[in-house]
């Protein structure tokens, strides 16, 4: 049988080990999973037709850890942040998809190493934002979304904040199926989704289970913050082994 995406044997099996891991990642953290996967991906193959795979996986992760995120949601940053990223979508996406590969990979690498950086930085707000203040953020997240990673500016943005880690988690689970349900007939609409798609969400599906069942677990019994700490070292590590890539 032949693999979708025109990858190789050895692309699969690394993708698959690539999935697991950022699924573990998105079950402990609540983030994280598509810029991690991305990220792995662009070091072996063109990463921007991964992309409404990832979204896809993230839609189904969802479903396994709804049951227990429920009492944790803050619904009312999470619509308004959603707000601000629906009006960033779609001309994100449009000019995402006329991208080549090495422009497609730098462009999401540099994404992914300036707000990995932000994170790192320990940057705190004076207080807490609320309301309409979070649609700014959201747009933000919209744009980075084109690249797979709207995850991550939301990331910097409650970890700047005093939030307890429960609601962190949960609040970016609902944020980020959220931008994926508004981003994939975007994608579509691009051309970004085909038979080639389909083909990779059957393939990546069984193994989201695996990865995010042991990630929950690991979320009780060690710590959210240092564990948040090590995903971004890695996003930064491979952003420039990315960039590095290119430039060669």
């Amino acid at each position: 049988m032949s693999l979708p995406f025109d990858l190789t044997t050895g692309q699969g099996a690394y993708l698959a080990a690539a999935l697991v891991a950022a699924a573990f990642i998105r079950g402990f953290s609540g983030f994280g999973f598509s810029a991690i996967f991305i990220i792995l991906a662009a070091l072996t193959t063109n990463p921007l037709p991964l992309i409404p795979v990832v979204f896809s996986c993230e839609i189904a992760m969802t479903t396994f850890q709804a049951r227990g995120i429920r009492p944790h949601i803050d619904w009312r940053r999470a619509i308004f942040l959603l707000v601000g990223a629906g009006l960033a979508t779609v001309p994100s996406i449009a000019v995402m998809s006329q991208l080549g590969e090495n422009e497609a990979r730098l462009a999401i690498s540099s994404m992914i190493l300036v707000l990995s950086l932000v994170l790192l930085s320990g940057w705190k707000l004076r207080q807490p934002v609320v309301g309409k203040g979070n649609i700014g953020i959201g747009m933000i997240a919209g744009i980075a979304n084109s690249a797979g990673v709207g995850g991550l500016p939301v990331a910097a943005f409650l970890a700047a904040q005093p939030i307890q880690a429960a609601v962190f988690r949960a609040t970016m689970i609902v944020f980020l199926t959220g931008i994926d349900v508004m981003a994939l007939p975007v994608m579509a609409a691009n051309g970004l989704v085909g038979s080639d798609t389909f083909v990779g969400i059957v393939l990546a599906f069984p193994l989201l289970g695996l990865g995010i069942w042991a990630g929950s677990k690991q979320f009780a019994t060690a710590s959210p913050d240092l564990f948040r700490r090590a995903i971004v070292l890695l996003l930064c590590v491979l952003s420039c082994l990315n960039l590095a890539k290119v430039m060669a």
